[in-house]
């Protein structure tokens, strides 16, 4: 199969960053996935509903990576019998855009820049930075009550552009960074208080927060690496050129499977650009047919109700991956699982475009679905099972 993307859907992504997609820009090149009558057609049985905090929004911004990182860590609060805190996602941004920019100059420059990142860099700089409540820390200035990060962006990319095409540095071009940062979105606390208790971001990460960043690995599956062994995935948002284990690809929903059987949640990165996702009715499947072949009537009938699925190879998803069918677009928190009418089992999964679907903020999407679009995930170690973990070695 040649699961190609629309021309409409790739217009509307071409106009962001080549590394990160602003949840504006995205919704809106999903918005003729939808059926009319989705939400009677689907009958959803819950089996597994792990604890996960509320719905977010991250606002016109890429920064879904640190909104599903941080709910990923929030639910992990959870797991370990805390009481959890919301966790301040623009703090892990402001972060990881001041080390993405040390990366970039270091590169002289040959590398993406953009608003985008990857679900490790949140354990990253919670282990450089610590973290903060997002009470404390929301990068909203006066009058805004939504992130909107176009104009920062613009700016950021042209300082450090600017920055590099000097054939000497001054120690002085991080000061640039930040401070557009702080004007933007404010300067991050050092000392703060919460619930009554004085805090530093280190504090209130160990305290608090109290998880172990070494504990968490990232999975991948690509049939053109070898097997159980870690490797550095080739994906733009890849800025600190971390390794991922690689694992054949029903090792992937085996590994969710066993995780989420045990009490884990797991962190999510994949593809959602695609015409068989649709956000607004809330559910994500692979068609049997392509929908290019399909009739007007059964495009329109797609998500109202269930359908049969293509079964996927680890072929057709390293092709998906090599001819750019497959793409690094989000990042979401898997916490769950439900069955429909037939008994085929979808994930639930926990999105940060605010409770604007038909399912509240989140998204059932199904097992074959994963498998073939997903880029990685991020799991505690200890949820993995043992037969695998032995393969990997950890």
């Amino acid at each position: 199969m040649n699961w190609r993307k629309s021309l409409f859907i790739a217009a509307a992504l071409m106009a962001t960053s080549a590394t990160s997609f602003a949840q504006d820009n995205l919704i809106n090149a999903l918005k003729n996935n939808v059926s009319d009558k989705s939400k009677d057609g689907f009958v959803f049985t819950q089996v597994i509903n792990l604890g996960n905090t509320s719905i977010k929004d991250q606002g016109s911004s890429g920064t879904c990576w640190s909104y599903s990182g941080n709910s990923f860590l929030e639910s992990e609060m959870i797991r370990l019998g805390k009481q959890p805190v919301e966790i301040s996602q623009i703090y892990t941004a402001y972060h990881t855009y001041l080390e993405k920019a040390k990366t970039f100059v270091r590169l002289h420059g040959d590398q993406a820049q953009g608003e985008g990142g990857q679900l490790h860099d949140v354990l990253t700089i919670f282990k450089k930075y610590g973290a903060v409540p997002q009470e404390v820390y929301t990068g909203l200035r006066e009058g805004q009550t939504r992130n909107n990060f176009s104009e920062m962006t613009n700016i950021l990319q042209s300082v450090n552009q600017s920055i590099v095409k000097n054939k000497k540095l001054t120690p002085n071009w991080q000061k640039a960074v930040t401070g557009v940062m702080d004007a933007y979105l404010g300067v991050p606390p050092q000392n703060f208080t919460y619930k009554g208790k004085n805090y530093t971001p280190r504090t209130f990460a160990d305290q608090v927060i109290g998880i172990n960043p070494n504990d968490y690995v990232g999975i991948t599956s690509f049939k053109d690496h070898e097997y159980y062994k870690p490797f550095v995935l080739l994906i733009q948002d890849n800025w600190s050129f971390e390794s991922f284990y690689n694992v054949k690809m029903n090792d992937m929903t085996s590994i969710i499977d066993n995780a989420l059987q045990n009490g884990y949640t797991v962190a999510w990165a994949t593809d959602v650009s695609e015409k068989y996702f649709s956000w607004k009715n809330g559910v994500a499947f692979v068609p049997e047919k392509e929908i290019e072949s399909m009739t007007k009537d059964e495009q329109a009938d797609l998500f109202n109700g269930p359908k049969k699925e293509a079964s996927i190879t680890e072929e057709q998803r390293q092709q998906a991956f090599d001819d750019y069918s497959t793409t690094d677009d989000h990042g979401m928190h898997i916490v769950g699982i439900v069955k429909d009418q037939n008994g085929k089992e979808y994930y639930i999964v926990k999105n940060s475009w605010g409770a604007t679907n038909d399912y509240k903020g989140y998204i059932y999407v199904t097992k074959e679905y994963v498998r073939f679009k997903t880029i990685s995930i991020l799991v505690h170690k200890n949820s993995i099972q043992k037969e695998i973990r032995s393969k990997l070695g950890i």
